[in-house]
């Protein structure tokens, strides 16, 4: 199947109960949004030009790590094969968005706020923390990254196109009423700069300086593995943030949670079972797949809920189903990791002495 002959790495304490510190801060935060709002109070109210500082920090510094592993000289090479980005485009700009519009209109008929919340999400391809996870899952750094770089092309050439398309044409033939709406094109682009760019040059500064004065071997042997524990503890910090501000919305409305949870829930399973099926049909080694796997599943929850939020309103339903996706989103990328790593053993390793 596969030329792969590295065996799986040995995993730390802390990365082989990552599931648990997940689950853990998940109820550390909706703890908080029960017993100190007001320090919930405080984390809303931290926000500049509608970014949430303490959640972007978060974001940000998560993935600075993984990018700093990076070796962006390697990333034109890395790919390979022409296929492998053929297939990852047209998962991510073609499947995954008619995917949720299915979904949207099977779940949501009735519903049209929740219906244009899903929609905005599934053609909002994830920028950001797909690293994090491929970098969990043992996936291709530089392929992720060339990944991503070319996903934040792509959106911001074509966002605002998708999103009028599937909101304001594409319904209207199947005989449902169009909605309004108007993208505006910084949101787009502060989405990226903020949650790419940022990241992309701390890492690439980090990683370029330390060669320049320390060296390679003191840089990969040392530094690397240094600051690697930053992206466990910004990703806990986040999510406690994250379930902190939106632990009320699963108390109060549990029952529209769930009903929104359950495309949302099926999406990311599909797309990443899918694309996975794709890398071993088209015999990708396990770093490839994982990279093109974790970006097809992901998504850019913090556009979506930006372009709702300016079109709708804070309070509107499509900035609901927005603000929903990452509580979905976060447990369900964690266990697609762990179950990488199974397919790892049963697909790339079988056999093999480790």
């Amino acid at each position: 199947m596969s030329s792969e002959t590295v065996p799986e790495k040995r995993l730390s304490f802390i990365d082989k109960f990552l599931t648990v510190w997940i689950f853990i801060a998940m109820g550390i935060g909706i703890c908080l949004s029960i017993w100190l709002p007001g320090f919930v109070s405080w984390i809303r109210s931290s926000e500049f030009e509608g970014t949430n500082i303490p959640i972007a920090i978060g974001l940000i510094f998560m993935m600075v790590p993984p990018l700093a592993k990076v070796n962006f000289a390697r990333i034109p090479k890395a790919f390979g094969r022409m296929d492998l980005i053929l297939y990852s485009l047209f998962l991510n700009w073609v499947i995954g968005p008619l995917l949720m519009f299915g979904l949207a209109f099977l779940f949501f008929p009735e519903n049209p706020e929740y219906r244009v919340g899903l929609i905005l999400i599934g053609i909002a391809r994830c920028i950001a923390m797909v690293l994090v996870w491929n970098d969990l899952a043992d996936g291709d750094r530089e392929v992720a990254a060339g990944l991503v770089a070319l996903n934040s092309i792509f959106q911001l050439l074509f966002y605002g196109g998708l999103a009028y398309f599937f909101v304001s044409v594409l319904p209207g033939t199947f005989g449902f009423t169009n909605s309004s709406i108007h993208v505006r094109y910084w949101d787009i682009a502060y989405s990226v700069l903020i949650y790419l760019g940022i990241p992309f040059l701390l890492g690439w500064g980090i990683r370029t300086l330390s060669f320049r004065f320390k060296g390679e071997e003191w840089t990969t042997k040392k530094l690397l593995p240094f600051i690697s524990p930053v992206t466990l503890i910004f990703l806990l910090l986040t999510i406690i943030f994250i379930f902190s501000m939106k632990g009320d919305s699963l108390i109060n409305i549990p029952l529209d949670v769930l009903k929104i949870s359950a495309p949302l829930l099926i999406y990311f399973i599909f797309m990443f079972f899918l694309s996975f099926g794709l890398g071993i049909l088209t015999k990708a080694d396990y770093p490839r797949n994982v990279a093109v796997s974790f970006t097809a599943a992901g998504n850019n929850f913090e556009l979506a809920i930006a372009v709702a939020i300016g079109t709708f309103g804070i309070a509107s339903g499509q900035a609901f189903v927005g603000i929903v996706g990452p509580l979905v989103e976060i447990p369900v990328l964690v266990l697609l990791v762990e179950i990488a790593k199974i397919f790892r053993q049963k697909f790339y390793l079988k056999g093999k002495t480790e």
